[in-house]
């Protein structure tokens, strides 16, 4: 009988060491760790259940239980537990559509807890916690990756890491340390995320301070101009919870808004439109600006407007024009992706259940040229996408269109041809610049499956005198 055990294990040990290599083989640009007042609203649940789709796209390093302004003296680690068994069902369905997908055993051992104590409570000499202990680890890690923090209720467990670091470490050492910590916070759920950035002012800090107006606002509310049918209770139902596996069927109704935490790792996913070390250029997550807003110590990233018109389909002509209605937010900044984020989601939990062939995979958009471009005042320069292809053979449609909010040259600079929904050869004149100048421009591609899927490039112009 021993030797049977003997053999389970050695057996158990191979499967492992297995899905180890090819964990090393795909790696992530990003690590993640989160922390989350899970129950105290499903809309934690919510963001899990979508963030688990997209486990192969991050390196997610933790999932620590933690408290919140709603919820003050308790953890709920056994929900993040429940949550990724059911992922662990439908694994390797996933992994039929893409590499990378960790394991459930994986991720379970990342599953740790902070204080059940409010805030700056749990700050300080005796509050060292796994949760706490955990994300020094990670940071100690020989890695060269920044490791995120995206903060869906209070941060005191990041908090207690920040203070033993502080406390036991050099300054040389908790300065490396501090550099490669990126951190994304839902507004500030306890009072230890203010005593954290006016503390450690080197510490790379996005946040809307307060809940009114905040950018993640954008992801759950009926916003004018978005597209409010695609977070809707019947959207919910049809294209997630029902009749699509255990893991959309653990995806709970709406209480209070539609995944408020989603936000602060969305702009971890690569899909060619977001750089995570540059949260001015926007992307499913929002846009922010580096601002000392009151009464914050030091420049944070935090609320930045967009002034967006939605794109309108026609049913002759060109498919898509912008409307005459113009809004102007910092909600817009994330409403604005929402067609094209909610339908990704709805293709991942496809994954869960369908064949490879049953199911759509995005377009994989292509440059026939560099994607940082420097041009002369009045030169001629071309935008064109010309390699693009679908990896399921489907039509696809094209739309340039230039993003001013993200460089420095705010003008407008015209196509020609006008049309911005033809893939090749769109010719530009750079306009009269006295200093250098950066404009941003976006290929947005979006093929004719279902749901259907888009995928961006984004190229950079640098005008020079």
């Amino acid at each position: 009988m021993m030797n049977m055990y003997l053999l389970i294990y050695a057996f158990a040990s191979i499967i492992l060491l297995f899905q180890a290599d090819l964990l090393a083989q795909h790696k992530p640009a990003n690590r993640l760790i989160v922390l989350t007042d899970i129950e105290a609203d499903p809309d934690d649940a919510q963001s899990l259940i979508r963030l688990l789709t997209y486990a192969n796209e991050v390196d997610i390093e933790g999932l620590i239980a933690t408290t919140s302004m709603f919820q003050k003296r308790r953890v709920a680690p056994e929900t993040i537990h429940r949550l990724v068994n059911i992922y662990g069902k439908v694994q390797p369905n996933l992994l039929l559509h893409a590499k990378g997908y960790p394991t459930a055993v994986v991720l379970n051992a990342r599953v740790k807890q902070g204080v059940a104590l409010y805030g700056m409570e749990g700050v300080g000499a005796g509050n060292d916690s796994e949760g706490s202990a955990w994300i020094i680890a990670a940071l100690e890690k020989p890695d060269a990756r920044p490791l995120w923090v995206s903060v869906w209720g209070g941060p005191n467990c990041l908090g207690q890491a920040l203070w033993t670091i502080q406390h036991t470490r050099s300054p040389e050492q908790a300065a490396r340390l501090y550099k490669k910590l990126r951190v994304y916070a839902i507004s500030d759920q306890d009072d230890s995320g203010v005593w954290i950035r006016k503390t450690f002012p080197d510490v790379f800090y996005i946040v809307s301070p307060s809940f009114t107006g905040a950018t993640w606002g954008g992801i759950t509310r009926n916003n004018a101009g978005a597209d409010n049918e695609a977070n809707s209770n019947d959207w919910i139902a049809r294209h997630i919870q029902q009749g699509h596996g255990p893991l959309g069927a653990a995806y709970p109704d709406v209480a209070y808004g539609m995944e408020g935490d989603t936000p602060a790792y969305l702009n971890l996913i690569p899909n060619g439109l977001h750089n995570a070390e540059h949260p001015n250029y926007g992307g499913w997550g929002g846009r922010y600006e580096l601002a000392t807003p009151a009464p914050e110590t030091r420049p944070i990233w935090t609320n930045a407007d967009d002034i967006y018109a939605p794109l309108l389909p026609r049913a002759w002509g060109r498919p898509l024009v912008p409307d005459t209605v113009i809004y102007t937010s910092a909600q817009a900044t994330v409403w604005r992706w929402r067609t094209e984020c909610q339908n990704d989601f709805a293709a991942r939990i496809d994954w869960t259940t369908k064949p490879y062939k049953g199911a759509n995979h995005p377009p994989v958009p292509k440059l026939n040229h560099p994607d940082r471009l420097t041009v002369k005042s009045g030169a001629l320069f071309k935008l064109d996408a010309d390699g693009t292809y679908d990896p399921d053979g489907d039509s696809m449609s094209y739309y340039w269109f230039q993003y001013p909010e993200a460089g420095t040259y705010r003008g407008k600079v015209p196509f020609t041809p006008f049309s911005p929904n033809l893939y090749n050869m769109h010719t530009l004149v750079a306009p009269k610049v006295d200093s250098p100048q950066t404009a941003h421009f976006i290929l947005k591609v979006t093929d004719k499956g279902s749901p259907a899927l888009t995928r961006y490039k984004r190229v950079i112009v640098e005008f020079v005198p």
